[in-house]
């Protein structure tokens, strides 16, 4: 741990920017198993939020891994910093940051909503849910077949667990809507509540 280093802070402060952004700062984080839809309706919402002119950026797992976080496995210690990692980013930069992650582990998933609670920022949990014979029907990039092969170790669903939400924000089962209403809803959601 670096102890030769000071915070800095900046000379704007979170009021003013979300007063000039017209926005607050929110984090909704998708989580679910790999292939249940996490990426591909974040992505349909980032464009829908964006055409609505919100500040708006998405982070995806896959992602993460060829940069900030490509010096992580998938072991239970890695995944947790990952989730960390990725919990402190864009904290208060006003910014509405869509996560797609797996983050398999409740307990990971409660310190990035701790983290944003501490920092008076809203954190909407969105479960992606699809029960595993459907994702493993889907598995678009064959990753299914290899960890019931033996060929990937760790693997969510497989041979590592994933703890669903116990009380998300929103749940969303990707074998019942697509990614039109996935997007509605929490579109509806997000207006609800009075973020965009």
């Amino acid at each position: 741990m670096a102890t030769n280093i000071t915070f800095h802070p900046g000379s704007v402060s979170a009021e003013e920017r979300a007063q000039l952004l017209k926005q607050k700062g929110i984090t909704i984080w998708f989580t679910g198993l790999s292939a249940s839809g996490k990426s591909t309706i974040a992505c349909a919402l980032e464009q829908h939020l964006l055409h609505l002119h919100r500040f708006t950026y998405r982070l995806d797992g896959d992602n993460i891994r060829f940069g900030l976080n490509k010096d992580l496995g998938f072991d239970e210690k890695s995944r947790n910093e990952n989730i960390r990692r990725i919990g402190e980013l864009f904290a208060d930069s006003c910014c509405i940051t869509l996560t797609a992650f797996i983050s398999p582990y409740r307990a990971d998933r409660s310190v990035a909503r701790e983290l944003h609670e501490k920092a008076g920022l809203a954190f909407i949990e969105v479960f992606v849910d699809a029960p595993l014979h459907v994702v493993e029907q889907r598995d678009p990039k064959g990753l299914y077949k290899k960890a019931r092969a033996g060929e990937i170790k760790d693997f969510t669903g497989i041979s590592a667990p994933y703890e669903a939400p116990e009380n998300p924000e929103i749940h969303i089962k990707t074998d019942e809507c697509d990614v039109t209403e996935a997007v509605k809803r929490i579109t509806a959601y997000l207006t609800e509540k009075g973020f965009i």
